[in-house]
C-alpha cells in the first residue's frame, strides 16, 4: 500500500519560504525571522523536497524565484497574510475586553485581592478592571460586566449567582486578645475596645445589632473608633486596636494567617443575606467576562463552609 502524502508542510517552512522570496536572500530572511541563514537555507530545501520542485535558482550570492516558487508565492504570501489578519483580530478584540468588576469595598479588598495574583497567573491574557465601591447605584452601572453585592439575590435586570453567605462574629488581633483577655466572654464584649463602621447601608450589621442576636439588649458599648469602610475596621483589628465584627469568608484569610482570631469561639450570627454575583441580562456576554465569571463561581465553591463551633 501506497502511504499517503501529506499535503501540507510544516508552517516554518512556509515563512521561511516566503521572507526569502520577498528579501531575495537567505541572509536577509535570517535577520527578519531571527533565525540562522542555515536554518533558513534548511526549511527552504525541505520544502522543496516536500513539493519535489525547485522552488530557487541558487546563485553564488543570489537566489531567484523559479515560475513554480513564484506560483507558490502567491498563493502563501495571501495566505499568510490570512492568517495575520486573523491574529491581529484575536489580539485586539481580547485586548479590548477587559472585564471591568465592580465589588464593595469590604470585597474587593479582602476577598478579591487576596486572589487575584493566582488567576493572573492561570490567565495572563484576561485583563480585570476593579472598581470598589459602596454605592449600589455605581456598581450596578452599564460600564460593569459583572458585580458582586451584599442582599438576598433580588435584583431587576440581573442574573444573581450566590457566592457565600453571612456570618458574623468577633475578631481581633492574638496581641490584643493577649492585653484584653475578658475578650472572650460574650458578656464582657460591650465593656471591651469595640470597632465600629459607620455605612449609609443601614441594614449593615453593627455591633449594637450583633449583641442583640446574642440576647444583649439596650446595653452601653465602649467604642473605641469608628471608620467609614470595613476594610478599615478590619486593618485596626489587625493592628490591634480592638475587637471588630468578622464577615466570614472576608476575614477567613487572615484568621488562616493567624493575624486574627476569634475571641468568642462559641458566638456567632448568621442572617439571610449573601454575596452575589451580579450579571445585566441586556448586556453581550464575551469570552473573558466568562473566564472571570466562572473563575469567581469556582472560588465560591471552593471556600470553607460554616459550620456552628461545637461547644466544649
Amino acid at each position: 500500500m501506497l502511504k499517503k502524502r501529506k499535503l501540507l508542510p510544516p508552517l516554518d517552512y512556509l515563512l521561511a519560504f516566503e521572507a526569502a522570496a520577498q528579501l531575495g536572500s537567505f541572509a536577509r530572511a535570517s535577520e527578519q525571522l531571527n533565525l540562522s541563514e542555515t536554518a533558513i537555507s534548511r526549511k527552504v530545501r525541505l520544502l522543496e523536497q516536500h513539493y519535489d520542485l525547485p522552488l530557487f535558482v541558487r546563485g553564488h550570492r543570489s537566489i531567484t524565484l523559479t515560475s513554480h516558487g513564484a506560483a507558490l508565492l502567491s498563493s502563501v504570501g495571501q495566505s499568510l497574510d490570512i492568517l495575520r489578519d486573523a491574529s491581529e483580530d484575536i489580539f485586539a478584540h481580547h485586548t479590548n475586553n477587559t472585564v471591568t468588576l465592580a465589588a464593595t469595598n469590604s470585597v474587593a479588598a479582602l476577598w478579591l485581592m487576596p486572589r487575584l495574583r493566582t488567576f493572573r497567573r492561570s490567565n495572563t491574557r484576561v485583563k480585570i478592571m476593579l472598581v470598589a465601591s459602596d454605592s449600589d447605584e455605581e456598581c450596578m452601572s452599564e460600564e460593569m460586566d459583572l458585580t458582586i453585592l451584599r442582599g438576598e439575590g433580588n435584583w431587576p435586570g440581573f442574573e444573581a449567582r450566590m457566592l457565600f453567605g453571612e456570618t458574623v462574629f468577633p475578631v481581633c488581633s492574638p496581641g490584643y486578645l493577649h492585653r484584653v483577655p475578658q475578650a472572650v466572654r460574650l458578656k464582657d464584649l460591650p465593656e471591651v475596645d469595640l470597632i465600629e463602621v459607620r455605612s449609609s447601608h443601614t441594614e449593615w450589621m453593627d455591633w449594637r445589632t450583633w449583641l442583640g442576636h446574642q440576647g444583649a439588649e439596650d446595653v452601653t458599648l465602649d467604642r473605641a473608633a469608628f471608620f467609614n469602610t470595613y476594610p478599615l475596621a478590619i486593618q485596626a483589628a489587625v493592628d490591634g486596636l480592638g475587637v471588630a465584627l468578622g464577615w466570614g469568608h472576608l476575614v477567613d484569610h487572615l484568621l488562616d494567617a493567624g493575624k486574627l482570631v476569634r475571641p468568642v469561639q462559641q458566638s456567632y450570627a448568621r442572617t439571610e443575606s449573601g454575596y452575589f454575583l451580579l450579571r445585566n441580562i441586556e448586556k453581550k456576554r464575551f469570552a473573558e467576562q466568562e473566564i472571570v465569571e466562572d473563575w469567581l463561581v469556582r472560588a465560591s465553591e471552593a471556600r470553607r463552609r460554616f459550620t456552628p463551633p461545637r461547644a466544649d
